[in-house]
């Protein structure tokens, strides 16, 4: 049965004795096994990377979770175990149950760490024996949509061809049930924070940071983190300020408007108290966003910027490192100043981890307030960050406000440019085309240097791959400059994307 005003995509298929009620939406190429009757769309792909979203007990429902995780359950195989995880949302609670009823059908088994941050969970996975894991979240995007994350038997995001093979199981219905004697069970790990504290403690120079005399404010974001972190901090002697430490549901999803007003309190905190530093966690403890001891916000590239300077003047011995090919130039300038040898990979947390996988490089740095320091895990994490900002400022005696102006700053002007999904191969040929005779860079979409003897003025374009976007980042020591290339290179953007 289908009702009125309903879109049926090219090639997508409708399995029997199922109804779509008014106004529903299947894309091109989707495979349909259930009714639509809450949901307004059935999406192609379940997948986008490692992540499932849905909008809460709406798409993200306890009948899509039992069946994903028996899916997932079938993938892994009968007799294995899988780690899973949640945050404090309700709704989160909720799937992770259904998901874990999904893989005990399957006959697997279950090690689940009920709520908390997903560093823990990839340390875990890194540790144990496990066949994989997952943690439901509600989105830090938008507070409708709850995330499943999926991980690799490694604690890394679930690869791109692993997935697609969830998915067929999903889509194809043709996933084994166990019998009744050999559904799976359900334990509870005891040790799991404690082992990921104690390895924390014993990659960090816990003498610096104790006699470091250092003052810290912190927000938690109402995150897993404020159960964990402040036992961590009073070990390490740090004098500490703490905001929104408690666990909130409601406040796991802000806007850009209220994360901007808490980084103005947090700076504000800073100053008025005379502190070191501000660190600000995101609610899965797996980034940062930090203001100096001027209430300073350093915006995430250039902090990736001064990051990699603390490490470097903090722990000489570090002679390569990793970032995206999205980095700033500044990177390469400080690369050149101190002999660094530098690996640029594609602009993605999974790509990073692999990079961490190469025990030469100690430091992965990201341009998003993520931070990897191999020592210690393959993935980012929050927690570990602040802990390792604050043995840097002790072991260089430096501030942050104070390094930022002693370190060459580029211009950075960035631009997001709507582009259909069937109008990005056309617009990278045209690109490909167009920089053909100039030097470029190959690793993630394309990255242009138009002018062939300077090296700090360059133009990065890729394609978004979850959003039919296209991304433009400028960058120059003249801000004038990098401007002109943004608005020449959009202009472009739109001539190719306007050539049917």
């Amino acid at each position: 049965y289908i009702s009125d005003q309903c879109v049926i995509g090219k090639r997508s298929r409708l399995t029997a004795n199922i109804k779509l009620w008014p106004d529903k939406v299947v894309e091109e190429g989707a495979i349909l096994t259930r009714s639509l009757v809450w949901e307004d769309r059935w999406l192609r792909e379940l997948f986008s990377e490692a992540r499932v979203s849905g909008v809460s007990n709406v798409e993200m429902n306890p009948e899509f979770a039992a069946k994903l995780g028996a899916a997932f359950g079938a993938f892994v195989g009968a007799g294995t175990t899988v780690v899973t995880s949640r945050d404090s949302d309700n709704v989160s609670r909720m799937i992770n149950r259904a998901f874990m009823c999904g893989l005990m059908s399957s006959g697997v088994h279950c090690n689940d760490l009920r709520a908390t941050s997903i560093p823990i969970v990839r340390h875990e996975l890194k540790s144990g024996k496990e066949r994989g894991g997952i943690h439901v979240r509600k989105s830090p995007h938008d507070k409708h949509f709850t995330d499943i994350i999926f991980f690799d038997a490694d604690g890394k995001d679930l690869p791109t061809g692993k997935a697609k093979s969830v998915e067929r199981l999903y889509f194809g219905e043709d996933f084994m049930r166990s019998s009744y004697d050999a559904v799976g069970s359900i334990s509870f790990s005891e040790r799991t924070t404690e082992s990921y504290v104690e390895r924390g403690y014993a990659t960090l120079n816990m003498q610096a940071i104790r006699t470091g005399n250092l003052k810290l404010v912190i927000d938690y974001s109402n995150g897993i983190a404020s159960t964990i972190f402040p036992n961590v901090l009073g070990n390490l002697n740090v004098q500490v300020v703490s905001l929104n430490a408690y666990l909130d549901s409601q406040k796991l999803t802000r806007s850009k408007e209220h994360i901007d007003q808490a980084v103005r309190e947090l700076g504000h905190v800073v100053t008025s108290l005379e502190y070191d530093v501000g660190c600000m966690l995101d609610p899965g403890a797996e980034k940062i966003i930090v203001v100096d001891e001027k209430g300073h916000h350093i915006y995430s590239d250039r902090l990736l910027t001064l990051m990699t300077k603390l490490v470097i003047l903090a722990h000489p011995e570090v002679r390569k490192i990793a970032v995206p090919i999205s980095a700033s130039g500044e990177i390469d300038l400080l690369a050149e100043e101190h002999g660094l040898s530098v690996v640029k990979t594609r602009d993605s947390h999974l790509a990073l981890m692999e990079a961490a996988s190469d025990k030469g490089i100690k430091f992965v740095g990201g341009t998003k307030g993520g931070f990897i320091f191999n020592d210690f895990l393959f993935a980012s994490d929050g927690m570990y960050s602040v802990a390792k900002l604050l043995e840097c400022l002790a072991l260089t005696k430096t501030r942050l406000g104070a390094l930022d102006k002693d370190t060459p700053r580029l211009h950075f002007v960035k631009k997001n440019i709507p582009c259909s999904w069937h109008a990005k191969g056309r617009v990278m040929r045209h690109l490909m085309k167009d920089s053909d005779r100039m030097s470029r860079l190959l690793i993630d979409g394309v990255k242009v240097f138009p002018r062939q003897t300077d090296h700090r003025t360059s133009v990065l374009l890729h394609p978004d791959r979850t959003r039919p976007l296209f991304h433009i980042s400028a960058e120059s020591e003249d801000f004038a400059v990098a401007t002109q290339l943004a608005i020449e290179y959009e202009a472009k953007l739109q001539q190719w994307i306007g050539n049917e």
